[in-house]
């Protein structure tokens, strides 16, 4: 698996259908690699067939709060490339590697890291990472495969994204610090330029 640019993951949590592409686009226009529509929300899987009709080809649109292989199955009927939980079940991952999609199991801890590297995963969500913290992510890593994409998701924001850009996190996944539901476009872009400013900052830094 190769990461992108950025690597940051807008989880759109609460969008409808009718605002998803322009949510989607503004988030997107300014650098985000990929929007994350979760299962818990209005609609999902129109929401997503919706963005990935629209959005650029090279854009990663992905399903959250995915718990079971159907979830799996019909998130890639959608139109979904990323597959993203907030715990870790092998047959889950193993559904995902099968379909061909990318997979990011939720893991608290290094054994639930090691159980969804097993199962397939190359990467893994950290979640609640407010919880792990930067340390405990380098700690991580460490003890993980070498290439194992660590990806802090829970509690990421503008005041401390640059932190674990610098601890060596392969992206983050940012939910209520970039939108909630009825936010407008603009002041979602707004806030995703802001936070790519502050990714690419901090990994230019020495």
């Amino acid at each position: 698996m190769t990461y992108p640019d950025t690597g940051l993951v807008a989880i759109l949590r609460g969008v409808t259908p009718d605002e998803a592409v322009e949510i989607a686009a503004a988030v997107l226009d300014v650098g985000f690699d990929a929007v994350e529509v979760p299962y818990n929300s209005p609609d999902p899987l129109e929401s997503i067939r919706r963005i990935r009709s629209a959005a650029p080809a090279g854009s990663r649109v992905g399903a959250g709060t995915v718990l079971t292989p159907d979830d799996v199955r019909r998130a890639a009927d959608a139109g979904a490339s990323l597959i993203v939980s907030p715990n870790t079940r092998a047959d889950v991952v193993a559904e995902t590697v099968r379909l061909g999609l990318e997979s990011y199991p939720g893991a608290a801890t290094p054994t639930e890291a090691f159980v969804a590297l097993d199962a397939g995963a190359r990467a893994v969500k950290l979640f609640p990472s407010a919880a792990v913290g930067v340390d405990g992510m380098r700690a991580w890593a460490s003890v993980l495969p070498a290439g194992t994409g660590l990806v802090p998701v829970g509690g990421v924001d503008a005041d401390n994204l640059a932190d674990w850009a610098r601890a060596g996190a392969a992206g983050a996944g940012i939910g209520t610090s970039l939108y909630r539901p009825g936010d407008g476009a603009s002041v979602v872009a707004d806030r995703a330029a802001a936070l790519v400013t502050a990714w690419h900052t901090a990994r230019a830094s020495p």
